[in-house]
């Protein structure tokens, strides 16, 4: 499968280096650049990205607001904040706006391209450091038990469930199902879908991936 991606970022050099090394994969196609949130609420219209890969901190409308507009009028499509901001202030907005995953641009570009991947499925992708910050935000100790609920997200993931097919099979909405992994991921003290699931095998949690 071949992933659309739009790149929103407002500096040009940045764009530039981020297309030629994205369409150096023959999965990977960029159909389209932003230099701000407006101009990529436009684009992602006009394109239909399977992914946005969003700068938070630009002139105008912020990546947060964009997130959230282009999430709202186009739910299929997923939006992966990529920047160089880890604090609080930015991390829980675009979490909240609907942003599927959060990295730094220090990621090196293979973890990138498996991100974008990732994202294309609906699944959630964190830098280790913004988990870090969710882990002091959630304030949950590591080794806190999973609720029932978490158990029966994490159970559905272990099936290789999207996070949309997730909600619809529990009758919640996509933005709760990510809550409730990103919950888990801190509890876990994880930072993507695999481990989380590696990890819960490893301790009981989940006895085996349920079929």
């Amino acid at each position: 499968m071949t992933v659309n991606i739009l790149i929103v970022d407002d500096h040009p050099v940045v764009r530039f280096g981020l297309r030629g090394m994205l369409e150096a994969y023959d999965d990977l196609r960029v159909v389209g650049e932003a230099g701000s949130g407006d101009e990529a609420i436009v684009l992602a219209s006009a394109t239909h990205p399977d992914v946005v890969l969003m700068d938070l901190r630009m002139p105008g409308t912020d990546g947060a607001t964009a997130t959230a507009r282009i999430r709202q009028e186009h739910p299929g499509i997923r939006v992966l904040v990529l920047t160089t901001y880890e604090g609080d202030a930015d991390i829980l907005p675009a979490i909240e706006a609907g942003a599927t995953g959060y990295l730094l641009k220090d990621t090196p570009i293979g973890t990138l391209t498996e991100a974008i991947r990732a994202a294309a499925r609906g699944e959630t992708v964190l830098a280790p450091p913004v988990a870090a910050r969710l882990l002091t935000h959630f304030q949950a100790p590591a080794g806190e038990q999973l609720t029932p609920r978490e158990v029966q997200v994490l159970g559905l993931v272990a099936q290789g469930l999207s996070n949309g097919e997730i909600g619809r099979q529990l009758y919640i909405g996509e933005a709760t199902v990510k809550t409730h992994l990103l919950r888990t991921f801190v509890k876990l003290g994880v930072n993507d879908r695999t481990a989380a699931v590696t990890v819960a095998l490893s301790r009981g949690v989940l006895t085996s991936p349920q079929r």
